[in-house]
């Protein structure tokens, strides 16, 4: 995912091509990038928009990146639907 800290519009999505022409979910936040500011609020903004416990989601890689990767924790078989259907909803 790329994130863009210190946006005046945070919310999260679309799902863009970088410059890679990789499809990235693009997430942006309000905090600075500074002492791990943007990277919580990025994972309570997709736990928000996933309907998940805030400990559930946990920045991977990319730290002290704006493009990282997250690890979503808990059961696969509850997770995936929910995920597939925010999915779903955001093409719409």
């Amino acid at each position: 995912m790329n994130l863009t800290p210190k946006s005046g519009r945070p919310g999260v999505g679309p799902v863009v091509a970088d410059a890679d022409s990789a499809l990235v979910l693009r997430v942006r936040v309000s905090a600075a990038p500074e002492d791990g500011k943007a990277n919580a609020e990025l994972c309570r903004a997709l736990a928000k928009a996933w309907s998940l416990p805030k400990s559930s989601v946990a920045v991977a890689t990319g730290a002290s990146s704006r493009r990282k990767t997250v690890r979503i924790y808990g059961n696969t078989v509850e997770l995936l639907p929910r995920l597939n259907a925010w999915s779903e909803a955001q093409d719409a």
